[in-house]
């Protein structure tokens, strides 16, 4: 083999052996205890990076961001957002495996900093990482109207339920029920999208799952509504546990129903409001334009077994914007009656990447 050929060769197993060596460091990258963070700003004034006076994108008027960095080794990846009414506290989570939680600062209405942050393992119900078994890949969360987190995990295709408004960081995940179609989701590409209806909705003590790209025949979103088990009402967790598995998979009510897929972007998250909207987070990337964000506002009202689901797009952006890999949405009413959308982005552990904190509200509302 000539001398050439060797070296490329030799060039090409270095990179694959750095390349699995990063992704085997990232699957590790999780808080190993609870662990208060200092998380660095840096201001966001403008979206628009050819016009910095422009404030106005679609039906959004930008309200401003920070890029957030720590020196934590466990700080980014984030992907589902809670947003808390105050529009202040936050709850995320991270793909590796680790809740991250804070408090966003306000001047002058725009966010200015980070406060109180804490960065934490996500439990198992036994107390132990839930990353150590291989749930690491934390996609999803959202809030149900008693407190409770939800979080899902691709690859393994489960959601587990978190006592998040007793415990805290330290609640112990116990999994939900699940129909058996769930083992048809792509490996990685599956539970991005989570939302609890209050309970005076038509689909209170129920759980909508979007997934990002497992397609039905006609090519759009597969979509899940979900009847969380008894053991949503707050209980002892070893009876919770024995009621989840008596009910077991094949016992889940389940409703199926469709998202419409639009051009290529597939989703990233989703939230709901108080005033029966749901939206939806979508992103593209190719490696020819790169990167890709819009929202969709769905109505809750048509969420239903059989439906296929479409809503106008609120804004749409490519990196000509400020946006990263949106991959987290959270909502909340200001004190002003506005309707606040939070992004946050995925950085993927990339040093190429950025973590960004982005707020929108609703104009003309």
């Amino acid at each position: 083999m000539p001398w050439r050929c060797r070296r490329l060769v030799a060039g090409l197993l270095a990179l694959a052996c750095l390349v699995a060596a990063t992704l085997v460091y990232a699957e590790t990258r999780y808080a190993l205890a609870v662990t208060a963070v200092k998380v660095d700003v840096q201001p966001i004034v403008a979206f628009d990076n050819r016009d910095p006076t422009r404030t106005r994108f679609g039906a959004l008027e930008f309200r401003g961001g920070l890029v957030l960095t720590s020196y934590n080794n466990a700080f980014g990846g984030f992907s589902g957002l809670v947003v808390k009414p105050d529009g202040e506290h936050f709850v995320s989570v991270s793909d590796r495996g680790s809740w991250f939680r804070g408090r966003i600062v306000y001047r002058d209405g725009r966010p200015a900093a980070i406060a109180d942050a804490e960065l934490a393992p996500i439990l198992d119900r036994s107390g132990e990482p839930l990353a150590k078994k291989g749930w690491f890949d934390s996609e999803s969360l959202t809030e149900s109207s008693d407190g409770a987190m939800y979080v899902g995990f691709e690859r393994v295709q489960r959601i587990a339920r978190f006592d998040f408004g007793r415990d805290g960081v330290a609640a112990r995940g116990v999994p939900i029920p699940v129909p058996s179609d769930f083992k048809s989701l792509p490996y990685n590409r599956s539970l991005e999208c989570l939302a609890a209806p209050g309970k005076d909705s038509r689909l209170g003590g129920s759980l909508i799952v979007i997934t990002e790209h497992s397609l039905d025949s006609a090519g759009n979103f597969r979509s899940f509504i979900l009847s969380l088990p008894s053991s949503d009402i707050r209980r002892d967790e070893t009876e919770a546990r024995r009621s989840a598995e008596r009910e077991g998979e094949s016992k889940t009510k389940v409703g199926r129903f469709a998202v419409k897929r639009i051009g290529d972007f597939d989703v990233s998250d989703c939230a709901l409001d108080g005033r029966g909207r749901l939206f939806l987070l979508e992103r593209s990337y190719s490696v020819m334009k790169g990167v890709g964000m819009r929202i969709r506002a769905l109505s809750l009202a048509d969420v239903k077994p059989g439906a296929l689901l479409d809503g106008p797009v609120l804004i749409q952006a490519d990196l000509g914007f400020q946006i990263d890999n949106m991959e987290g949405i959270g909502v909340h009413r200001n004190a002003a009656g506005e309707t606040v959308l939070t992004l946050i982005s995925d950085d993927n552990f990339s040093v190429l990447q950025r973590t960004l904190l982005l707020q929108f509200a609703l104009a003309a509302e």
